[in-house]
Parts: structure tokens; sequence; C-alpha cells
């Protein structure tokens, strides 16, 4: 099993990349006063019908050709499902699919979220086509980053461009140290 669930969502995420997404959206929603957290991912990409969505789950099922087992999905769900929480698949052929995760915050079985931020910079970073909407919430305090402004305003300067990697990393790094000041013991 991983040791995070940023590994979970980098995983999850790189089947919708395989999926054909142009549009990955990662939610990371972390509810104290309800002790929850939700994690949601996604896309856009080609979807699954309802058999696939059915054996998704399995270790033993996937679609890849390069080995025989697809652990991602299950170890998300045994991760999710352990604490006292839910697991979700909704997909639609054509449409895509989005994968949610709901956690016992307060579970001694919950893995740290570990480091979401990277998690997404490394996505950006490995597939600079694709576009990625995420959200982390805390509470009633959220930040968004959406590559399409970021591109809208750079025009043909790529996210992978150095400078404009640092800024996205610095984004992410002072705005998740801003939503979550002053909740370090909740």
């Amino acid at each position: 099993m991983m040791q995070e669930l940023s590994m979970n969502v980098l995983d999850v995420a790189q089947n919708s990349v395989r999926a054909g997404a142009t549009l990955i959206e990662i939610t990371v929603d972390e509810q104290p006063a309800r002790d929850e957290i939700t994690i949601v991912i996604a896309d856009n990409g080609c979807g699954m019908t309802p058999e696939q969505v059915q054996s998704v789950t399995d270790p033993f099922f996937t679609t890849r050709t390069t080995r025989k087992v697809g652990l991602g999905v299950p170890f998300f769900k045994l991760a999710a499902e352990i604490t006292g929480g839910s697991f979700d698949i909704q997909s639609q052929v054509g449409k895509g699919t989005a994968v949610t995760a709901k956690f016992v915050r307060s579970s001694i079985d919950r893995m740290p979220l570990g480091d979401m931020n990277e998690t997404i910079i490394s996505l950006i970073a490995c597939n600079e086509t694709l576009d990625f909407l995420y959200t982390r919430r805390f509470g009633a305090d959220e930040l968004v980053l959406d590559t399409r402004e970021f591109r809208a305003q750079l025009g043909d300067v790529p996210l992978t461009e150095p400078k404009v990697a640092k800024f996205i990393r610095e984004f992410l790094q002072e705005n998740t140290a801003e939503l979550l000041a002053g909740h370090e013991n909740e």
C-alpha cells in the first residue's frame, strides 16, 4: 500500500492521463468539524463502461498492457475504507470519470495526506499539454490553481518554463501555508 494519500492521487491522476483526459480536476476537501477528508479526482477522458467500473477495484483487473495487475485504485479504495470512510467511482463512456474517496480524518488508520503541492507540480511538469484544476479546502477556506488561467496569461510560454514552474511552486506553497495557518492542532 502507498504511504501517503498524495501518492494515491498521483496514481489515479495518471489513469486520467492514460484515459486521454485534457482536463483533470483534483479536489482535497478537509473538514475538521465533520471529521472528514474527501479527495476527488475527475477527468474528461474516455470514461468506462459499467462493467469496467465494477472491475476497476479488483487488483487483478487492468487495461494496461505493461503489467497484469492494477493496484492503484484498489489501494486507494482500501485506504479510504479502513478509516471507516467510503469510495465511489462514477464514469460515463465518452464523458469521463470521477473517483471519490472519503476518509475519517481522526482515524488512526488514515495515512498522512503527504505533499499534495509536489504531486500537483509533478503532474503539471510531466503533462504539459493537459490542464489541471486543483482545489484545496480546509473548513470554509480554499485555494484554487487552474492551469487554464495561467495559460491565458502566459500565451505561448509553457508551464514547464523554469521561471513559470518556480512561480507555480511558490504559489502553491504560499497559498497552502496561508490556508492552513492557525489550524495546526485541528
